[in-house]
């Protein structure tokens, strides 16, 4: 299979200067031909020299239409590539991406533009949304000048659409590395740490990049039950449906719980939890990851609002 690399984001995102910088480093030099296909001509252009030196052969794709697995093969076979970078053009639906069959992605990264992230992300939610979904990287650069509460805010948007990427925040100097605790709608400190709708969600992400914070902790929150197939005796889920994108795009956010009692709940049930938050290995995780022992759960209602916010 021949490796792909795929960088996405909008114009003016910073993806041909990402390109750029990778096709710079000492890890970079490789045996055989690079394949760097073009599917938007952004401001910065290639230095003809880095691409000689690198040995890359680029090929502009202007239009959707020509971007077909076959015109992919056929520039497979006119240029022997050892490897493909795509830059792909933001305004085509990723989703709608296809190659050829002997291609397989290695690795997809998306460019964030932080000082237009809110346009985009109002404007062209389910464009973005569906570049980073599949991104293993999501690289908020011109980060310079935005408050740190505005970059969690913008942090927490794409971690809801993909919870697994690597988020990284770069200003002139370099990668931000502050820890936005102080940014946290909950106290950590409080003895249960009490969870309201946007606590929730912001919870579940936090709690997935820095469990740290919270192994031995009480939390608190109201939640639905979901008894998923294949679980051990006394575990389930409890959690919440977020909208992750559109009305269209739902998920349901929850992270495993054990709870002695568990014939008394039906799934669907609504609960008020309360529960210690332990690191832990169980199998749906392949892993080590958050597991909750519940300490009292009480039945109740349905929120208001059943669907949780992230911002």
């Amino acid at each position: 299979m021949k490796p792909v690399y795929i960088i996405n984001g909008f114009l003016g995102s910073g993806k041909s200067e990402f390109i750029t910088f990778t096709l710079n480093q000492p890890y970079f030099k490789i045996k055989g031909k690079t394949l760097l296909i073009l599917c938007e001509e952004g401001e910065v252009e290639y230095d003809e020299v880095l691409l000689k030196k690198s040995k890359t052969e680029t090929v502009v794709i202007e239009n959707f239409e020509d971007f077909t697995p076959e015109y992919l093969s056929e520039l497979d076979k006119r240029y022997r590539a050892e490897r493909i970078i795509i830059e792909w053009n933001g305004m085509w639906n990723a989703k709608e991406m296809k190659l050829p069959s002997n291609w397989e992605v290695e690795q997809q990264i998306t460019n964030i533009d932080a000082s237009t992230f809110p346009m985009y992300y109002t404007n062209m939610k389910s464009l973005l949304a569906e570049m980073v979904r599949a991104s293993e990287m999501i690289i908020f650069n011109r980060c310079d000048g935005i408050e740190t509460k505005e970059l969690a805010g913008y942090r927490r948007n794409v971690k809801a659409v993909n919870p697994a990427a690597d988020i990284v925040l770069e200003n002139e100097e370099g990668e931000i590395t502050e820890i936005f605790e102080d940014d946290l709608p909950y106290k950590l400190e409080d003895d249960p740490i009490v969870l309201d709708n946007q606590g929730y969600g912001i919870w579940y992400l936090d709690c997935m990049d820095h469990l740290e914070r919270y192994e031995g902790k009480r939390v608190t929150f109201t939640a639905m039950v979901a008894k998923p197939e294949g679980f051990p005796e006394n575990y389930f889920v409890p959690g919440r449906m977020a909208m992750t994108c559109c009305a269209e795009d739902m998920t349901f956010l929850g992270y495993v719980c054990r709870y002695e009692k568990l014939d008394e709940l039906k799934p669907r049930d609504w609960v008020k939890v309360t529960a210690t938050v332990k690191r832990e290995f169980f199998p749906q995780y392949q892993g080590e990851g958050p597991v909750l022992h519940a300490e009292s759960l009480e039945k109740t209602v349905a929120p208001k609002e059943e669907v949780i916010s992230f911002s």
